[in-house]
């Protein structure tokens, strides 16, 4: 543990569970509209690469950063990493544009970005996070793959989880 670059980090009060199903949810005749909500479901249990805690647990991706244009396809979502010099805060990002490239259907463009103001290196990492030859070529490297299927398990189980409540 003593490797840990934020080796006390400040932990959150998790919000009050998933969003509510609506009627029209799953049925495949309607235009399903997606919401912060929803976005913030899919990404609050991506595990942090350096704690056993979520994202929502350390404050790291809130609801109120997402945003939505869903008349042109387009999801933005901002993160606040633990300390201004996290070495983790790209390995962040890339989790959370891949949960959201396995999750939503392949029209909407996703932006990950770090909050403004709140990393060291803000324009270096959000340059690494938005440039699609850079997220590709991570995403061919065996290591770095495993480390974010790692950290994305916990999201896809509670996802299963909640869909078999559902169903």
């Amino acid at each position: 543990m003593a490797d840990l670059i934020n080796a006390n980090p400040a932990v959150f009060e998790q919000s009050a569970g998933e969003r509510e199903q609506r009627p029209e949810d799953g049925l495949e005749e309607v235009s399903d509209r997606i919401d912060q909500r929803e976005i913030f479901d899919l990404i609050r249990n991506i595990n942090d690469p350096e704690h056993p805690l979520t994202l929502e647990q350390l404050n790291v991706a809130q609801e109120k950063d997402i945003h939505i244009d869903d008349a042109s396809s387009f999801v933005d979502v901002h993160f606040t990493p633990t300390i201004p010099h996290c070495s983790m805060a790209t390995l962040i990002g890339l989790c959370i544009r891949v949960r959201l490239l396995r999750s939503l259907p392949p029209r909407y463009k996703i932006d990950t970005h770090v909050a403004p103001g709140t990393h060291a290196s803000e324009e270096a990492v959000n340059k690494q996070l938005n440039d699609k030859e850079r997220v590709a070529a991570a995403l061919e490297n065996n290591h770095l793959l495993e480390v974010v299927n790692q950290c994305l398990a916990r999201a896809e189980q509670a996802e299963e989880e909640a869909l078999q409540k559902g169903g």
